[in-house]
């Protein structure tokens, strides 16, 4: 069944932010006392706000620094600045959502001023009609389902009829709680968190029009 809107999440799902972001963070843990392996990053620190993942950090044993945050986040911008790209085959997505009628936005932890860094090199504020939401803005950022239901209430369309295309654990978790059906995109083919949660796995975005019905 076609849903009544679809709602994305932005780093690793609209945008290939994260490798680099995950990248920067696992050198800056290391520093500070805690070496983590690249899928542990994958696995605990995707799909959160910087504030939660210094709190995690830090109760795994990091040492972060006082004002690790601001600067983490300062740094980060200057990263994705400079370019990032987007994900294989979401343009296509887009258009085919565009060419159905079916209206979309973008829920995502990251503050606002990113999803202006980064979608902005791509032309995706406008094509977004201002649909783009903060999880930080709204003081309630995923696994809370809150952010999804706003999303779903300025687009006018009962979160029953809404699909979420998420990448992480926490994003699917508050489509589930939301009461929305999610599409889980791992790339690299399994991924428990999202299963978990209730998602519906995919591995290319060329086959989400077809997991939408269109």
């Amino acid at each position: 069944m076609r849903p009544g809107a679809v709602l994305f999440d932005c780093d690793g799902v609209v945008v290939d932010s994260e490798h680099q972001m995950l990248a920067m963070l696992r050198e800056d843990l290391a520093a500070h006392g805690l070496p983590l392996r690249m899928d542990e990053i994958e696995r605990d620190y995707i799909g959160i706000t910087v504030e939660v993942l210094a709190e995690r950090a830090a109760a795994q044993g990091a040492r972060l620094p006082e004002g690790w945050v601001g600067d983490f986040y300062a740094r980060m911008y200057d990263l994705l600045r400079a370019d990032v790209a987007l994900v294989p085959g979401i343009l296509d997505v887009l258009e085919a959502l565009e060419k159905a009628g079916i209206p979309f936005a973008m829920g995502s932890n990251g503050t606002e001023e990113k999803m202006q860094i980064t979608l902005g090199q791509h032309g995706l504020v406008e094509r977004f009609r201002g649909h783009l939401y903060s999880g930080q803005a709204l003081g309630r950022p995923k696994p809370a389902p809150d952010l999804y239901l706003y999303a779903a209430a300025r687009l006018g369309v009962e979160p029953g009829r809404c699909v979420v295309i998420e990448d992480s654990a926490a994003g699917a978790r508050a489509a589930r709680l939301a009461g929305m059906r999610c599409l889980g995109y791992a790339p690299k083919g399994a991924h428990p968190g999202l299963e978990a949660e209730g998602a519906i796995l995919f591995d290319a975005m060329v086959k989400v029009p077809a997991l939408l019905g269109l």
